[in-house]
């Protein structure tokens, strides 16, 4: 009887596992958690094809990873709960500190100059705050409006070479996005610099930033 209970409980925490050992999965897992998209979206986000969007979503919805929502004729997939982000979290620091090829993989891509030295965050804030630095949100709009750091300006990447003319060469700017893994910031950065400014890129998500205790800001109803 108790050997039959522990089997049972554990072949349900595998529900979890199983569908956690898909790369593309984790990957929506991971932009869902910075807002909620169509199916659409996340097959262009993700580089897939609908129909394995929509396979992957499945799978995920099975394992109450993730909920949906229909508004017309379009469906709308979330992270079923702020669990989903923590596990998601866990998971990436669990990885990187046993599994060098990651932190390879990041070092040869993502550390460079423009990464900023460790921070103290609440310092970082205080400076946004008085004006003394500028930090952007490079993400897509609908995921700064989802949630974003305090006193962030939403400037997507794909806007920031036209927005270029209203942001101060005299301050230093801060461009973060979805996370270290993410490209949004590092282009970001290197386009400013490019152009003069004084730029550097945070690697924390939003989640992350929250994960701290830290605030953020969230402008819709999840």
């Amino acid at each position: 009887m108790k050997r039959h209970v522990k089997d049972a409980i554990y072949e349900q925490f595998t529900r979890t596992t199983k569908v956690l050992s898909s790369p593309k999965r984790l990957e929506i897992m991971d932009l869902l958690s910075q807002s909620e998209k169509t199916v659409e979206t996340l097959a262009e986000q993700a580089n897939l094809g609908i129909k394995n969007a929509s396979a992957q979503l499945k799978e995920l919805k099975s394992a109450m990873l993730v909920d949906s929502r229909r508004d017309g004729k379009y469906v709308y997939y979330r992270i079923s709960n702020d669990s989903v982000a923590k596990l998601l979290l866990g998971l990436r620091v669990f990885g990187e500190s046993h599994f060098s090829e990651i932190q390879k993989i990041a070092s040869e891509t993502f550390e460079d100059a423009e990464s900023m030295e460790p921070i103290n965050r609440k310092k970082l804030l205080a400076q946004v705050k008085k004006g003394d630095v500028i930090l952007l949100d490079v993400r897509p709009s609908d995921e700064y409006i989802q949630s974003h750091l305090p006193f962030a300006i939403s400037v997507p990447i794909s806007d920031l070479q036209k927005e270029l003319k209203n942001l101060p060469k005299n301050k230093d700017i801060v461009a973060y996005c979805r996370g270290p893994y993410c490209f949004f910031a590092k282009e970001a950065v290197e386009l400013l610099k490019k152009r003069g400014y004084r730029a550097s890129r945070l690697k924390d998500s939003v989640q992350e930033w929250a994960s701290y205790g830290l605030p953020v800001k969230t402008s819709v109803a999840v």
